[in-house]
């Protein structure tokens, strides 16, 4: 048995380095930059030792993307686990998928812009991943609606791209290396739009709540004592 797992996790272990070096050598100089011979030296063996596990640069690029979705699942569900409310779970989402962006910038581009827009990722792994990792959002929301903490006329489809495609947006920028991404401030302005809208209060919705109050103000004084007249 020692000599068959020898060999598998042997096996393992080189992908890893592989994935780790691609990854690495991808957040430094994106990926149509970044050789095969490059990443095959930073391992420490030759290039056509890359091929033997990944048959293209794509493919590589696809399970390095792939690999750091299983960390961030990790991530993910444990800081949830030590938050409670549904306002700062969602809050913890907003700022840690911010994060990421800030802290590899490069991955996020590649991921917007050089793996969505192909056909090969529709129904791929990496796209079951994708949908996996926002998942957490709409299972959050969903739950706030149960608890009556958020409002449930609005559809979670909706909420999810509100948010991904609001922080993609504003990020585009910094992901393109130009200007800064400030993670707390944005996520705390993301989750005050989202919880408490845009719409100030009017003068109108004022008079509607105060004829509200004053006509179930009205039903009460119905079941009230009357005073006796001397």
């Amino acid at each position: 048995m020692s000599r068959k797992s020898a060999p598998r996790l042997a096996r393992e272990q080189r992908v890893d380095e592989i994935l780790a070096a691609a990854q690495k050598l991808f957040c430094e100089k994106g990926y149509e930059q970044a050789a095969m011979s490059e990443i095959a030296a930073r391992v420490g063996v030759v290039e056509g030792t890359i091929y033997k596990y990944f048959a293209t640069k794509r493919e590589l690029l696809l399970k390095v993307l792939e690999h750091w979705y299983e960390e961030m699942f990790g991530d993910y569900s444990r800081d949830l686990a030590g938050i409670h409310g549904d306002r700062a779970r969602l809050r913890l989402l907003v700022w840690r998928h911010l994060r990421s962006i800030r802290d590899y910038p490069l991955l996020c581009r590649l991921m917007f812009r050089e793996v969505r827009s192909e056909q090969d990722y529709h129904g791929s792994d990496l796209h079951g991943m994708n949908r996996r990792y926002t998942q957490f959002l709409t299972t959050v929301i969903k739950e706030g609606m149960e608890a009556g903490e958020f409002r449930r006329d609005v559809p979670l489809a909706l909420m999810r791209d509100l948010v991904y495609g609001g922080i993609e947006h504003h990020s585009w920028n910094f992901i393109c290396g130009r200007g800064k991404l400030d993670v707390d401030r944005v996520a705390d302005q993301i989750v005050a739009l989202l919880c408490e809208g845009i719409a100030a209060a009017s003068q109108q919705d004022i008079r509607q709540e105060m004829q509200r109050l004053n006509q179930i103000a009205s039903r009460i004084e119905k079941y009230l004592p009357r005073k006796v007249k001397a």
